[in-house]
């Protein structure tokens, strides 16, 4: 629900912001959230506990009337002729009333203090008529010309158990993406080998200060961020920048905390520890993204605000009117009637029930929703934003090229299988890259001896006694090889945003073979069904200008914003809704989460990390980016639903509410019409398993 800040109840300031609530339960919740899950969780389980017995004894009871016994017959309570049906349904109906429901009568005061009508009124006003209205048929069966079986202790029960059950299960959903940040942090490594006292000693990674040497060895993670001062070697930023591939580090480079060190050994200066560094920044941005989004006040809350005061104001009336025209009973029924036929069962189960159906169809296809506020919102959709490694593309390289050259009397398959020969037992993405396609080409790998490894450049060995090379133009020219046609070919292969390995032996280029993070075969598909919806499509990537580019162009997208880092991500998305564009951004990475948080609406990619997914709104679970499209049409077709269903159970019983007041509708069948109106809501919800997956 909306606060007003000039009328909240309740304030909470922590870490230099305000936050504003209307209950003590929603700041308790805020402060605490597990002890307040535990709690709600125990109402939980009294509530549902409840309809669960009535259900078994109202099924009991039909079961006996069906073999032509009467309930004294079926229960053994003919000794106790006083203590029948509606006694029972009481005794049940009680604990889940005053114990479950507790949690709305709570709401609903604050609610009223702070003059704003909320579901929680709603269904404390429904809930409490139907059960003091059914216990006054018990208690006082003369003064209502009504049987006891016309009791509504059943109606009371349902509705606080299954808007509980839903309170419980947003409040499980909040609480795992509160956990998005905690599993930020974690990703750190705990320890780091620093030098004190001109000695190498393993401490706390908490511990280290601004300006200590750190050793990290290969295999390791970075402790914090950093100056190369001594070493070199290719680390793995992907999880911070995006970029897919290694990016090489020598003295006087910067390097990340919690980042990958691949294979040499690095000395760094420590330059920012604790919450200073990258990935803390990170952490922090996603929780001011998460606490910063207004929340959406819910469309029921909206209805209430209207629709409760005139159901009260209306059944006062009805009352009052007809007290003054001399009939006390006739009155007393009208406002109870009134109560009834607009309780709010079908209101409250309008949007949970057509969620329901639409979250479960899309959990059939793949996609996780996480609640309400994304189907209001994906409606609205005007732009999406795809990172690009590992959303758009696979996220790993693979070999895309293999140019033998002209003089070097060597096939394809032969300078493919050299260098798989010579990159055999790297760990390099690139070399395994190489070795993977000779593998999957079938290809006999030749023996390779005297191998050296000359970092940042490439591989030398010898293979049958010739001197083979295997890597970049600086390893040529170091060997001595001069320019030539493979020079040509290496500039236009790069031009094209690939990664080349020159492969020469003796001194002779024999071969070139260029690598690339390449697209996902249902990338260019995605795109062009999310521009047939009328929605814009952006890449906004932290890899270089030329390889975002060329990948755009494969794609068919126009928009393009690359070597963004972490925070020029959510600056992007920022500046895209200042703009007045309603944003989704689609990603995988933890660089990705701060502006999965930021945007309306966050989709994750199901194989990308841990934060990722629990910070996006949406989660694709089978990694096709097709399904940012079908996401949006199926959010789009539920929130179609919530409003159909909220027309639905308004006018049904909004339309019977003068009935009522004018005496011509008794409690009884005021109930039946409450029913019906549920009974609509429910069926039309259904109508939504029609959804069908559109084919891209």
């Amino acid at each position: 629900m909306y606060v007003d800040e000039e009328h909240a109840a309740f304030k909470v300031e922590q870490g230099g912001k305000t936050y504003y609530f209307c209950s003590e339960e929603c700041k308790r919740t805020f402060l605490a959230p597990e002890e307040e899950l535990k709690r709600m969780k125990r109402r939980v389980a009294v509530a549902m506990s409840g309809v669960v017995i009535l259900a078994i004894l109202r099924a009991g009871a039909f079961l006996a009337l069906a073999a032509g016994a009467t309930i004294l017959t079926w229960a053994p309570i003919p000794q106790l002729p006083w203590f029948t049906w509606g006694w029972w349904l009481f005794l049940i109906t009680t604990p889940v009333q005053f114990i479950g429901g507790w949690t709305f009568y709570v709401g609903s005061y604050h609610a009223l203090k702070n003059r704003v009508a909320n579901m929680d009124l709603l269904i404390a006003i429904g809930t409490l008529t139907a059960y003091f209205y059914s216990l006054t048929v018990l208690l006082f069966p003369k003064l209502l010309p009504v049987a006891e079986r016309d009791v509504y202790f059943e109606v009371s029960a349902v509705i606080i158990a299954f808007v509980l059950l839903g309170k419980y299960m947003e409040d499980f959903i909040k609480k795992r993406s509160a956990a998005a940040v905690r599993r930020l942090l974690d990703l750190a490594p705990t320890t780091a080998r620093v030098i004190r006292d001109g000695v190498e000693c393993e401490v706390p990674a908490e511990t280290l200060e601004v300006g200590e040497i750190i050793i990290v060895r290969p295999g390791e993670k970075i402790a914090t961020d950093g100056e190369v001062i001594e070493g070199s070697s290719s680390v793995d930023e992907s999880m911070i920048t995006g970029e897919s591939l290694p990016i090489e580090k020598k003295t006087g480079d910067v390097v990340i905390g919690a980042t990958i060190n691949k294979n040499g050994l690095l000395r760094f200066k420590a330059t920012k520890v604790g919450a200073d560094t990258t990935l803390a920044q990170i952490a922090k941005m996603v929780e001011e993204a998460q606490s910063s989004s207004a929340p959406i006040q819910k469309i029921v809350d909206r209805v209430a605000a209207l629709f409760v005061p005139g159901i009260i104001i209306t059944s006062i009336i009805a009352f009052v009117a007809w007290n003054l025209a001399g009939n006390f009973t006739v009155g007393l029924l009208s406002f109870i009637a009134v109560l009834i036929v607009a309780c709010p069962c079908a209101i409250g189960i309008a949007t949970p029930a057509a969620l329901m159906v639409g979250v479960g169809k899309g959990a059939e296809y793949g996609i996780l929703i996480r609640n309400g506020e994304v189907l209001e919102r994906a409606q609205k959709l005007t732009t999406v934003v795809f990172d690009k490694t590992g959303t758009l593309t696979k996220g790993e390289p693979n070999v895309t090229d293999i140019v033998p050259m002209a003089d070097g009397g060597k096939t394809a398959d032969d300078v493919l299988g050299i260098a798989a020969a010579i990159e055999y037992g790297s760990d390099h993405p690139i070399a395994q890259a190489i070795v993977r396609a000779a593998k999957e080409r079938g290809l006999k790998m030749p023996e390779a001896t005297d191998f050296n490894t000359v970092a940042g450049k490439g591989v030398k060995a010898r293979i049958r006694g010739a001197e083979i090379l295997v890597g970049n133009l600086k390893l040529a020219q170091e060997a001595g090889i001069k320019g030539g046609a493979h020079e040509t070919t290496i500039t236009s292969l790069e031009e094209q945003g690939k990664t080349t390995m020159m492969v020469a032996a003796d001194g002779k280029v024999v071969g070139i073979i260029a690598v690339a993070d390449t697209v996902k075969e249902t990338a260019a598909a995605a795109v062009k069904r999310l521009k047939e919806m009328g929605i814009n499509v952006i890449m906004l990537t932290g890899d270089n200008e030329r390889t975002a580019r060329n990948v755009a162009k494969t794609l068919g997208i126009d928009d393009v914003i690359a070597g963004v880092l972490p925070e020029g991500k959510i600056e992007e998305v920022k500046r895209l809704q200042a703009e007045g564009k309603v944003v989704a951004m689609v990603g995988d990475g933890i660089n990705d989460a701060p502006a999965l948080a930021q945007a309306d609406i966050g989709i994750a990619i199901g194989g990308g990390t841990d934060v990722a997914k629990e910070t996006g709104g949406i989660v694709l679970v089978k990694n096709d980016v097709r399904d940012v499209a079908t996401a949006i049409d199926l959010s789009r077709a539920t929130m179609s639903k919530i409003r159909q269903n909220l027309f639905l159970s308004l006018v049904y019983n909004t339309a019977l509410v003068p009935v009522a007041a004018f005496g011509l509708l008794n409690p009884m069948l005021s109930a039946a019409a409450m029913s019906l109106s549920s009974v609509s809501v429910v069926g039309n919800s259904a109508l939504l398993r029609r959804f069908r997956k559109k084919a891209y």
